[in-house]
């Protein structure tokens, strides 16, 4: 598909230093392995033992490895709009094909995904959210793809991080469609999905802290406590429900 072929998609481009610190060990290490394990601890439906896992914003395909370490899935498909960063994406595919043989990447907008209905048994979806614009049209699509009773493993940032000042000066993101953690789960109730508090976690890590990095909570001087802090990580297993639910 050419660029003038390419369907009209509203997004907010990142900037270079967003793009590179996807590439960083911070990255990998601290916020996206630590989120799929959080995220795996949160399941309690039922998987199949070889599932399909859907990466939605999957960038440059850092996850895949640590997807397939956790899930042992016997298909990944990655989706991402940028395509520069599919192009690393398919890289890591190749490199990965040792863990899962079967990884394809896709040139797609996550409120359009190039998939079939009911083919996925897990949409992973990490810090992709708060970068979609069109973000009810993209749970939808969410739902659409995975199969009845399908996990839907969401980990988000929410509006008290993406609008802090450090991150505001470093990264780029639709700011009009921030949530907050209770805004990011409701919608997700809302659109056809189900959880329980077990399947919910709200990591308060030191990354995720724009203000002072968990600097002065080290030195012991401050430790905000749960429902007296503004939450900064959202992360949920959420089950697709079926229409007769």
């Amino acid at each position: 598909m050419s660029s003038s072929e390419q369907p009209s998609v509203p997004f907010v481009p990142e900037t270079a230093f967003g793009i590179w610190f996807l590439r960083t060990h911070t990255w990998e290490h601290h916020v996206l392995r630590v989120a799929i394990n959080d995220l795996k601890r949160l399941i309690d439906a039922p998987l199949p033992d070889a599932p399909v896992i859907v990466d939605v914003g999957c960038g440059q395909g850092i996850s895949f490895r640590l997807l397939a370490a956790a899930f042992r899935p016997r298909r990944i498909v990655g989706v991402d709009f940028h395509a520069p960063s599919l192009a690393l994406a398919a890289r890591a595919a190749q490199a990965c094909r040792d863990a899962v043989a079967d990884i394809e990447v896709m040139h797609g907008d996550c409120a359009q995904l190039p998939l079939p209905d009911a083919s996925a048994d897990i949409v992973f979806c990490h810090q992709t959210f708060h970068h979609l614009v069109e973000q009810e049209r993209a749970l939808a699509e969410f739902r659409r793809v995975l199969k009845p009773g399908g996990v839907l493993l969401f980990a988000e940032s929410t509006d008290a991080y993406i609008k802090s000042w450090v991150i505001r000066l470093l990264f780029r993101h639709p700011m009009q469609v921030q949530k907050s953690a209770d805004g990011y789960l409701d919608m997700i109730r809302q659109g056809g999905f189900s959880f329980a508090p077990r399947n919910v976690s709200l990591p308060y890590l030191w990354w995720s802290r724009a203000k002072d990095f968990g600097l002065l909570e080290r030195l012991g001087l401050y430790r905000p406590q749960p429902g007296k802090r503004r939450e900064t990580l959202v992360n949920v297993a959420a089950v697709k429900k079926t229409d007769e639910a």
